[in-house]
């Protein structure tokens, strides 16, 4: 089992009881939803990071080689593997 620590969070009361009626109606402890849902938080902004990340080396990639595909050779190529066929990644030009 992993270490945990403790963490303190502060909700409004509104907030808390809604907590405590979903974790009741899903026979859970309000620990464990909240657990669960910062879990989910942090894999979706990890997930969101990465993109964002991969997406600025990419333009990064472009602005110093100049290499691209048209947008309609992406479209065209997006279409063949959507039909089920088997297509060759367009090739990069400058």
């Amino acid at each position: 089992m992993p270490a945990t620590s403790t963490t303190s969070l502060k909700l409004d009361a509104k907030l808390k009881k809604r907590v405590q009626r979903l974790a009741a109606s899903r026979r859970r402890s309000p620990h464990w939803l909240l657990c669960e849902a910062v879990e989910q938080f942090v894999d979706r902004e990890e997930k969101r990071e990465k993109l964002r990340a991969d997406a600025l080396a990419a333009w990064n990639q472009y602005e110093s080689a100049g290499l691209h595909v048209t947008a309609e050779e992406a479209d065209a190529w997006l279409a063949k593997l959507e039909a089920g066929e088997d297509a060759e990644t367009p090739e990069c030009h400058a």
